[in-house]
């Protein structure tokens, strides 16, 4: 169950960037769960990760290699998340960065590796070492959607976004592909997200883009507020393009930043989209809020409570749920008089209780909807913010209950 089409871009292929895709049999025989990016010698790679603290050992080692030198490869695997596996789980990940570095004839330090799945499970690094050589074999530029299979867990569909733009005569692709449905309130990114583009671009501006883009948009959803031990969200710059370095103030940035931004919305919403049993995809806006922090607290929590995501699940316009989460964000001397709450465009809190002309019926026209936006405006100052959710269904708990079975 999902929200919307959710259908496949025709992926551009990114020039200095090879896609391989293996079966390892790690969590079922025959399917694809290992996915290998190939980078040409020159690429330039930023990241955000995780700030959970029982961060995944695939985490920690391609936070130490990404700091060491010129990454070559990226390895994925699915089915597993290496995460809570103490010494066991580093020596693991490194064994792996070892076999690929061995096979492609590079360094270890320049493999990265990433994993989902299953927390507290060693990786079977036999059966990923043993499905590597087929992997690197068939690696191409056109194997996007392939990849985007290759790295999904319990989404219901592989998840992709591209674009190509012109860029004062230099024609500029760029590509990404994301997984992720549930244990998602990222706070920093998604569980795995790999956007790549053959723009030349500095080093220090490609991590200012990573950290910057990643707050705007992987930073911003939510389905149940968990945050995995897993997420990394990498920016890949191959610099094939025929055009100059992007640097900071460059003339070329904005275009070039505007087109990176969709991609990355595309890929975040698309998480939403999909979210374990979603059946609606909410926007929640928050709008003259004092402060960015207020803005987010109020957000979250109307996108976290339980009872206003299972209202949204039955179609309920029972608007007395939002206005409670409202109330207990944390805001100190809210304005109950002042404040507005809308459903889509029905107003349905105006002087600290139900607006006059909010009507039953009026409302349920809007839960009706697949698509619904919550409208919260503070009156307090002029900062706004946006958090994109879901609903609860059964079926997210039935999901999650039969996660390991």
């Amino acid at each position: 169950m999902a929200v919307g089409p959710g259908t496949l871009p025709e992926f551009f292929p990114i020039a200095g960037v090879r896609l391989g895709i293996g079966s390892a049999g790690i969590k079922k025989p025959g399917r694809k769960d290992l996915v290998v990016f190939e980078l040409a010698p020159g690429s330039r790679v930023a990241g955000i990760f995780t700030r959970n603290q029982f961060c995944a050992a695939p985490v920690t080692v391609s936070r130490q290699h990404l700091a060491q030198g010129e990454p070559r490869y990226l390895l994925i695997n699915t089915g597993n998340a290496n995460a809570g596996t103490g010494e066991r789980g580093m020596a693991d990940a490194l064994s792996c960065c070892q076999a690929l570095a061995d096979a492609a004839g590079v360094t270890a330090s320049s493999v990265l590796p990433f994993s989902t799945g299953v927390i507290g499970e060693p990786l079977p690094v036999e059966k990923i070492v043993s499905a590597l050589p087929a992997a690197l074999a068939n690696a191409g530029e056109n194997h996007w959607a392939d990849a985007a299979a290759g790295i999904m867990t319990t989404d219901t569909r592989p998840k992709g976004a591209s674009v190509e733009l012109d860029l004062e005569g230099h024609r500029v692709s760029i590509s990404g592909i994301s997984k992720g449905a549930g244990m998602i309130r990222p706070n920093m990114a998604t569980m795995l997200g790999f956007i790549a583009t053959d723009a030349n671009i500095a080093p220090d501006l490609l991590a200012q883009l990573a950290s910057e883009l990643g707050e705007q948009s992987f930073n911003r959803i939510t389905i149940d507020g968990d945050t995995s031990t897993n997420d990394a969200c990498m920016l890949i710059a191959s610099g094939q393009y025929d055009g100059p370095e992007i640097t900071a103030d460059s003339p070329l940035l904005p275009k070039l930043k505007e087109a990176l931004r969709q991609v990355y919305l595309d890929l975040a919403h698309a998480i939403v989209r999909d979210g374990e049993g979603a059946t609606k995809f909410v926007t929640i806006e928050v709008s003259q809020a004092a402060n960015q922090q207020e803005a987010l607290d109020v957000a979250y929590t109307v996108a976290h409570s339980p009872l206003v995501k299972t209202a949204l699940f039955a179609s309920d316009p029972n608007w007395g749920r939002i206005l409670a989460a409202v109330g207990r964000a944390g805001v100190d001397g809210l304005d109950l008089g002042a404040l507005e709450i809308y459903l889509g465009d029905v107003c349905l809190v105006r002087n600290g209780g139900r607006a006059e002309d909010y009507s039953e019926q009026r409302g349920q026209a809007v839960m009706d909807r697949e698509e619904i936006t919550i409208a919260i405006d503070l009156k307090r100052g002029d900062v706004n913010e946006r958090v994109w959710t879901c609903d609860f269904s059964h079926d997210y708990v039935t999901i999650n209950a039969e996660y390991r079975t």
